[in-house]
This record gives structure tokens, sequence and C-alpha cells, in this order.
């Protein structure tokens, strides 16, 4: 398989390519990389620098890749953070591109805008392209619990307001919506939950909460195993599975070291074979 993943990429620490590449390789598949901005550091830090690329850029990077003839043999398109309004319509315009050569592609859609604690931290333009756009060229879609609720103008405090938005972002496009980190009044307070929808049905996995984690890089990771997962099995559920045990070890090898960033590299066997393996529950 091969994947083109359109994402931010940071110098220093893991969160989008720069964890989402790492990951997919891990699996043993080919990701062709597309930066979206290239930053020191990750915007959780007080401060850091680089530049955020232009859309002209990313169709120019991909205008080269589909003259090496090579579109037909992309399996996906996975996409993340999107610095600039104008990268959006060039990432429609290379998930439009890579159908045509391969009409089998599936496009995931991580629609990277925010989460609790941190509000918004993209551009004012990207939450109407995620809702208005992306969201009908998505075949899956891998928002936090932040995401879904601005997503579908509502609030999830139930797991019954949480079908009931994974269901209205489904009517909208995406067939697969998996719900990245959900809390609500049915979670245990030392809990946290990963949900998917697919044909109708509800799967979920509960792990245990850590009191503090490096939170910047995670739903990279989850997004990126889950896409490839799903490539291989086309299950919702053994994705949700294998994507969430290989994330939570990830976590609990970097919170054990006091990191504070993902220890990607040091807990790359957790990615293939993870250590703490989770069992999805059928909730709806």
């Amino acid at each position: 398989m091969n994947i083109l993943s359109i994402q931010s990429h940071v110098v220093y620490g893991h969160v989008g390519n720069a964890a989402a590449t790492f990951c997919i390789q891990r699996l043993g598949v080919e990701v062709w990389p597309i930066l979206t901005v290239q930053f020191s550091n990750h915007t959780g830090y007080s401060d850091w620098t680089g530049p955020v690329f232009d859309g002209a850029m990313v169709s120019a990077l991909l205008d080269g890749v589909e003259a090496r003839g090579v579109l037909p043999q992309c399996s996906g398109v996975l996409s993340g953070y999107v610095g600039g309004d104008d990268i959006g319509a060039a990432i429609i315009d290379a998930v439009t591109r890579v159908r045509k050569a391969n009409p089998s592609a599936i496009y995931c859609c991580d629609p990277v805008m925010g989460d609790y604690g941190r509000g918004l931290y993209v551009s004012d333009g990207i939450p109407g392209f995620m809702k208005h756009q992306a969201m009908g060229f998505a075949d899956i879609l891998t928002p936090n619990q932040f995401e879904l609720e601005l997503l579908t103008d509502s609030k999830a405090t139930s797991r019954r307001d949480v079908f009931r938005a994974v269901s209205e972002l489904q009517s909208r496009g995406p067939r697969v919506v998996a719900v990245t980190s959900v809390t609500t009044g049915e979670t245990p307070a030392d809990a946290i939950e990963v949900l998917v929808g697919e044909n109708g049905g509800f799967w979920l996995v509960r792990t245990p909460r850590f009191d503090t984690i490096p939170v910047s890089g995670t739903g990279d990771v989850i997004a990126s195993l889950f896409f490839v997962h799903y490539l291989r099995t086309r299950s919702a559920v053994a994705a949700l599975e294998a994507a969430t045990s290989s994330t939570y070890s990830i976590l609990k090898r970097s919170v054990e070291a006091a990191s504070p960033e993902l220890l990607l590299i040091d807990a790359q066997e957790e990615i293939v074979r993870p250590t703490w393996t989770f069992t999805a529950e059928k909730v709806g």
C-alpha cells in the first residue's frame, strides 16, 4: 500500500507528519508526505518558528508525484492540520486526482481544529472548510470530541449525544467516523473512550486515563494507525482495537518516562505489537 499524507511537520517532537509518517512506515506501508507547515515544534509551546506553506506548493508537489505515473498505486489520502485556507482546496484537488487515478482509493480526514483547554488553533476559515467541503469528500473522519461538537454545532454530554452527532456526520459524507477521545456522563472518571460508528452500529474501547500526558500528537498517531488498519481489514472495529491499543501503549511508555513529547521512537514496538490490548464493545 501507498498513502499520500498531507499534514503539518515539526523539527522537534512528533505531531502531524512527524508522527503519522513513522507510524505508517512502521506498519510496513509506504508514505508520500506533503507538508502543510514546517515548524520548529508544535504550537502547544509558548513559541515556535517556521513557515506556513500555501496551496500552490502542495499542488506543485502533487504535480511532480503525478508525473511519475504512480497515483494509480495510491491506496488512500490522509489529511491533518491545514495551515492556510487555500491548502484546503489543494487537499480536495489531491483527493480528486488520486480517486481519478484509482477509484478504490480512500480519503481519511483528520479534522484537526482544536481541543478542550486550548480551543481553536487553526485559522478562521478552516472550520467552514471542514464542515462544508472536506466532510463531503471523506470516507473516514477522525475528530476528537471537541471537533465532533464543532462540526455538528452540538454538545455531546451523553453517549446518546455522541451517537446522534456521529450519525449526523455520516449523513453528510463519511461512512466511518472514529471519535478519538470521548468523555461523557457514562465515562468513569479514571477512563477515556474511543468510539467508532459504521453501518448504523457503534463500538467503543475504554482505556485508563492518565492524569498528565503529552497530548500533542496523540490524535495524529491514532488517526494514522486507524487508517492503515482499516485499509488492511476494511473493518472499523478491528481498526479501532488495533489503533487504540498501540496509541495507549505508546502513551503509557511516554508518561512513565515523564516525557513532554510522545516517545514514538523508543516505543516503536508498540506500533506493531502493543503491550496493552483492548477489545471493542458494541454499544449501539
